[in-house]
């Protein structure tokens, strides 16, 4: 059986610093080179940093969302969620958080009050992810889990570990059901340890470096750079040139036109002018948050 084809790196995106506040911050997507990553829209990345003592915290008191999904990883450090729609979660390091904002949502993500009082280390990302036109106003869900509730499955004799968060591999399954089918780890890697994923023809692929240098199938790539990938070929070979921590995820591309306007992200003007007029009417607030 013939080896299926490696996709190409077609450019390594610099993630640019553009801090929130107090709040350390770089962005790999959108940039001058890279719009997109469909369905991927848009990633920030927080820290690493350490808060002393009587902090502030995180800066994102309640604020809407409609037409897209957020998911966000806790590298280190804690996140205190709730929701107009009723949810309520502290995710601790190693965890995630997938939010469907869909029809939309009002939500806050702050620093629980211990991380206020003691501060301490923090660390995290938020990944924005495009929902079709036919699932922009699904109904908003939220799931938030711990470290222990996410498959870690050990390769290259436990040189790299995968934590499966969305999708089917090795024999696992992911504890979230992605509504669009898209597939989401972040992988932990030893200096020398490698991770192969195949069948990614005509699936676009997500690929940051959190941390340390890793190789994309052969081509060298530091922290704070996304790794843009063809779509046509199939197979992707990570390996760690140091210890290193990468985002990895893949999806079929919408392909369908991308109106965004702040929080919300939709297909046409019109849908986003209803969208801020339904906010602006309270109609995306169920409780307080």
């Amino acid at each position: 059986m013939d080896a299926m084809p490696f996709k190409t790196v077609k450019a390594l995106h610099p993630a640019a610093r553009d801090d929130i506040g107090d709040l350390i911050t770089r962005r790999p997507v959108p940039g001058p080179g890279l719009q997109q990553v469909d369905p991927f829209l848009f990633l920030n990345h927080h820290g690493p940093q350490t808060y002393g003592p009587n902090n502030r915290g995180l800066p994102f008191g309640p604020h809407p969302h409609r037409g897209f999904e957020t998911v966000t990883f806790v590298m280190d450090g804690e996140l205190a969620h709730r929701d107009s729609a009723g949810h309520e979660s502290v995710i601790k390091a190693g965890g995630v958080q997938w939010m469907t904002a869909g029809s939309g949502i009002v939500h806050a993500e702050v620093s629980p009050e211990d991380f206020l009082r003691s501060g301490g280390r923090l660390e995290l990302l938020q990944l924005w992810v495009n929902l079709p036109g036919r699932l922009k106003m699904t109904a908003p869900r939220y799931v938030g889990l711990q470290a222990d509730q996410i498959p870690a499955i050990p390769v290259d004799q436990g040189a790299a570990l995968v934590h499966l968060i969305s999708g089917a591999w090795s024999g696992y399954n992911g504890p979230i059901t992605s509504l669009t089918g898209v597939f989401m780890t972040t992988i932990d890697l030893k200096a020398g340890g490698r991770a192969g994923f195949g069948s990614l023809a005509g699936r676009n692929v997500f690929l940051y470096v959190v941390s340390g240098e890793v190789k994309v199938n052969g081509l060298a790539a530091s922290a704070w750079h996304l790794a843009e990938l063809d779509l046509e070929d199939d197979t992707v070979e990570i390996e760690g040139a140091t210890d290193a921590v990468v985002v990895f995820g893949h999806a079929e591309p919408i392909g369908e036109p991308v109106v965004a306007h702040g929080p919300f992200v939709m297909n046409t003007r019109e849908e986003i002018v209803q969208a801020i007029g339904d906010y602006n009417a309270g109609l995306f607030d169920k409780i307080a948050v």
